[in-house]
C-alpha cells in the first residue's frame, strides 16, 4: 500500500495526517507505527524492523533453552563476567573504547556524568555480578498447594519470558540487565547511542565469553546495535516480549511505555525523578544540614529535587538548606544552584555571580532565582552544580499537598524529630519510597541487598502487586499444576 502526504490515519481516538516528510522518507517494506496516547506516527525502517525481530527471535529461543540450563551454570555465568570485568586488560580495552564514546558526547554537548566508564563504575559493576550469583533464587518455586480429596493443585513461579530494556547511555546497565537470567529469563536490550561503542566492548570482552564459559545460549543476552530510535520502539511493540523496562526520564520513556502498552505487553517504567524533601515544624536544624547535602552528592533520579520549609521556621533553615547544598557542591569547588518559590529568596543572603557546570560548558549565573509553583513539576538534569527548588510552605499539610500535585510521586523524605509528623507524611503522600533521612537510600542494591533491573514512580499510578524496585526476584509468572490421583475425577 503506497503512503502519500495528506492521508489520514486513525491512531486510537486521533484521527492524524501523514506529514510530507514522513511520506518523502517512507521506504518499501518501512512500518509505520501510531501512538495513541501521544497521537503520533513513527517510522520504522524495513532494516531497523528485521533487525529487532531477528534479535527477539533469538532471545526467544534462547529462553527455551533455559528451561534446561542449571542454577550453577547460571551462577558460573554471573562468577565469569565478574572475572572477565575485573581483568585489568579486559578493564584497559573497554576504556579506550568508552573514551572515545564520551569524547563525542564532549563535542555534541551531551552529559557524560554517567557515561564514562570509571574504575568506580567497574567495580560496583562486578559487585552487582556476584550478588546476582550469590542470590538465593530458584528459577521454579512452589509457592502453595492445595489439597482436595482425589488431586491436588499446586502454585509455581515460573520464569517470564524475554525481558526488553531500553536504557539510557550508561555502561554499568549491563550488570543490572543480565540478572533476568538468574529467574531463567532472556534480555534484548537498546542502549542510548551515547554509550553504543562501550556496549559493544563489554559485549565482546565479558557478556559473551561468559555465556559460553558458562554453557549458556549466546541469545540470551542481545544488544540491538542501533543509533536508531526506531530500535526502541520496533523492540517494545514486539509482542514476543513478556515485560518491557524502560529507564530515563522525560517524554521518550513515557512514549515507549505507551508503545508497550498499546502492543498489550507488561511495562516497567521510571518516568521522571528527583526527590522531595519535606522539612517538619520539629525539624533538627543540624540533621537537616546533613540530609541535604548527602542527598545532593551527585546527580541520579533519587537526588532530591524540591525542598519545602515551613514558613515558620524558614528564617532559620533556609540558610541552613542553602549550607548544605554548598557543602555538597564544595566536593566539586563549586556553589549549588537555587530557585526559589513563596519568597525563599527573603530568608537568604543576597544573590552572588556563581560558576555553573553544564553540559555546554562553563557558565556564570545567579546563584538564585525565582521560580513559580507550576515549575515544581521540572527536574533538574544538573552536571557538576547541584541545582534544587527551595519552596516556603505556609506548613507541612502545605508541603504534602504541592508533593502530591507536582512531584513525580517517587521519593519523599519529611525531616523531623516529631513522630506524629512523619506518620503524617507516610499517610498522606502518593509515593512509593518514604523515608526520614536523605533520599539516596532509593536503591534495590544499596537498600534490599538485590541488584536493581529498575525504578518505578508512582507517576502514572500506583504499581499493581509489586514494590517500586524491579528485581531479579520480580521478573516471573505464575504456573498452575495438577496432580490427579483419582482417575474418576470429574465435574
Amino acid at each position: 500500500m503506497e503512503i502519500q502526504a495528506g492521508d489520514r490515519v486513525l491512531v486510537g481516538t486521533h484521527i492524524l495526517s501523514v506529514s510530507e516528510d514522513l511520506a518523502k522518507d517512507l521506504q518499501p517494506g518501512d512500518q509505520l507505527l501510531g501512538i495513541a496516547a501521544t497521537g503520533s506516527i513513527r517510522r520504522i525502517p524495513a532494516e531497523v524492523h528485521d533487525m529487532v525481530s531477528e534479535r527477539v527471535g533469538q532471545a526467544r529461543e534462547a529462553f527455551y533453552e533455559m528451561a534446561s540450563i542449571t542454577a550453577t551454570a547460571c551462577n558460573e555465568f554471573f562468577s565469569e563476567a565478574a572475572r572477565l570485568l575485573s581483568d585489568d586488560a579486559v578493564y584497559k580495552e573497554i576504556s579506550r573504547i568508552n573514551s572515545q564514546d564520551v569524547e563525542d558526547a564532549q563535542r555534541r554537548s551531551r552529559s557524560i556524568t554517567r557515561l564514562q566508564f570509571s574504575s568506580k563504575m567497574r567495580d560496583d559493576m562486578v559487585r552487582a555480578f556476584e550478588m546476582w550469583r550469590d542470590l538465593p533464587l530458584d528459577t521454579e518455586q512452589k509457592i502453595s498447594e492445595i489439597e482436595h480429596h482425589g488431586w491436588t493443585v499446586e502454585e509455581w513461579r515460573a520464569p517470564l519470558g524475554v525481558i526488553g530494556f531500553v536504557f539510557e547511555g550508561r555502561p554499568n546497565v549491563f550488570a543490572d540487565a543480565t540478572g533476568v537470567l538468574k529467574s531463567g529469563n532472556t534480555v534484548v536490550f537498546r542502549i542510548g547511542s551515547d554509550a553504543l561503542q562501550t556496549a559493544r566492548a563489554i559485549m565482546e570482552f565479558v557478556i559473551r565469553p561468559a555465556l559460553k564459559n558458562a554453557g549458556l545460549p549466546e541469545g540470551a543476552v542481545v544488544l540491538l546495535e542501533s543509533r536508531e530510535h526506531a530500535a526502541g520502539w520496533s523492540l517494545f511493540s514486539d509482542t514476543r516480549l513478556a515485560l518491557a523496562v524502560a529507564r530515563g526520564s522525560g517524554e521518550a520513556v513515557a512514549e515507549l511505555g505507551s508503545i508497550a502498552q498499546q502492543s498489550g505487553i507488561s511495562v516497567s517504567l521510571h518516568g521522571t525523578g528527583g526527590a522531595w524533601i519535606l522539612v517538619g515544624e520539629n525539624a533538627d536544624a543540624g540533621e537537616l544540614r546533613k540530609i541535604i547535602q548527602h542527598s545532593l552528592d551527585r546527580k541520579v533520579c533519587n537526588t532530591v529535587n524540591t525542598v519545602c520549609v515551613p514558613r515558620v521556621r524558614a528564617a532559620e533553615l533556609c540558610a541552613l538548606v542553602v549550607g548544605g547544598a554548598n557543602d555538597a557542591a564544595a566536593t566539586r569547588s563549586g556553589f549549588a544552584k537555587v530557585h526559589c518559590v513563596n519568597g525563599a529568596e527573603e530568608f537568604l543572603p543576597p544573590s552572588q555571580m556563581i560558576e555553573v557546570v553544564r553540559s555546554n560548558g562553563l557558565l556564570r549565573e545567579s546563584q538564585l532565582s525565582i521560580a513559580n509553583e507550576t515549575e515544581l513539576h521540572r527536574e533538574f538534569e544538573w552536571e557538576e552544580t547541584p541545582e534544587f527548588f527551595l519552596v516556603v510552605t505556609d506548613d507541612l499539610s502545605h508541603s504534602i499537598e504541592l508533593c502530591n500535585k507536582y512531584s513525580p510521586h517517587f521519593v519523599v523524605s519529611i525531616v523531623s524529630t516529631d513522630a506524629k509528623e512523619k506518620e503524617i507524611v507516610w499517610s498522606s503522600v502518593d509515593a512509593p519510597f518514604v523515608g526520614d533521612g536523605f533520599t539516596r537510600w532509593v536503591d534495590g542494591q544499596f537498600a534490599l541487598l538485590r541488584p536493581e533491573l529498575g525504578l518505578s514512580n508512582w507517576e502514572r499510578g500506583r504499581l499493581f502487586a509489586r514494590s517500586g524496585i524491579l528485581s531479579g526476584d520480580s521478573a516471573f509468572t505464575v504456573r498452575l499444576r495438577v496432580r490427579q490421583a483419582d482417575p474418576g475425577l470429574h465435574r
